[in-house]
């Protein structure tokens, strides 16, 4: 197989959909052969499922691999990494993204004192927590490789995005990167906290047009935005494989980088040839 990650190992977590499938998919079009989790199995509310994804990977000349995973459970997501190692015999990146959306969504824009506390176990339990237990369990592979790792983050570490909980989680996630870095900074192992801005998802693609054209959406936090003019979820899918096939990564290695920043530094755009500034 051709391609600038050919012989390349990944694993991406929460991949049915969103940003998780436009990573898996930028990888696998790459070369790299793409173990791919999430727990749609069947078709839900949203489209999308790992086989799916996995076979979109197949239409780019890639290698996907779906394996459902409900990522609260530990020994599932550890029988995945033991997976990788005996069908493959190495990992080269890891790329944690698996978040629980509906939790967030359904919370958007309140106070804290109106939002529950088991928000806060919704967001935390799956989105900071998974992504420590998945590096876990991948972190002897990376580190015979001198792999990559990746926390799917946000600029709401930095500034008031959607609700209190999502900030304090992103936060973590954040903190996440720049002490796994530490821990790893006598290895080869590169890990960065990834910041998209807004992401034209499957859930938001059913924000209908006005009659201008234009699918606006507001944010709390941000303000409001035309969709139009949002990144497609394939755009931080370039950024990871550049982070993957950059020699010099390791100088990256600790930090949150904004994905349009690294598209400048890096020469790639979306799919349409822009590089999006929206978020």
């Amino acid at each position: 197989m051709n391609g600038i990650l050919a012989g390349k190992v990944a694993v991406v977590t929460g991949a049915s959909r969103g940003i998780g499938k436009g990573i898996a998919l930028e990888l696998g079009a790459a070369g790299a052969t793409v173990y791919l989790t999430g727990r749609s199995a069947t078709p839900g509310r949203l489209p999308g499922t790992v086989a799916q994804t996995a076979a979109e990977i197949g239409e780019l000349g890639g290698i996907g691999v779906p394996y459902v995973c409900d990522h609260a459970a530990d020994d599932a997501v550890q029988a995945l990494f033991d997976k990788v190692r005996s069908d493959d015999g190495r990992l080269d990146v890891l790329v944690n993204n698996v978040y629980n959306a509906p939790a967030s969504s359904r919370w958007l824009g309140r106070p804290f004192w109106e939002v529950p506390p088991q928000a806060w176990d919704e967001s935390f339990d799956i989105g900071v927590r998974s992504h420590y237990v998945a590096s876990v369990f991948a972190a002897p592979a990376l580190i015979e490789s001198g792999g990559l790792i990746v926390n799917i983050s946000s600029p709401g570490a930095e500034h008031y995005t959607h609700n209190t909980v999502y900030g304090v989680a992103k936060c973590a996630v954040d903190r996440l990167t720049a002490d796994m870095a530490h821990d790893l900074a006598d290895t080869d192992v590169t890990a960065v906290s990834l910041w998209p801005g807004i992401v034209n998802t499957e859930l938001l693609q059913m924000v209908p047009a006005d009659a201008q054209g234009r699918r606006m959406i507001t944010l709390p936090g941000e303000g409001t935005f035309d969709l139009n003019e949002a990144e497609t979820p394939r755009f931080p899918g370039r950024a990871v494989v550049a982070l993957a096939a950059d020699p010099d990564r390791r100088a990256r290695t600790g930090k949150p980088w904004r994905v349009r920043d690294l598209a400048d530094a890096y020469g790639f755009t979306d799919v349409d040839g822009r590089i999006p500034r929206l978020g």
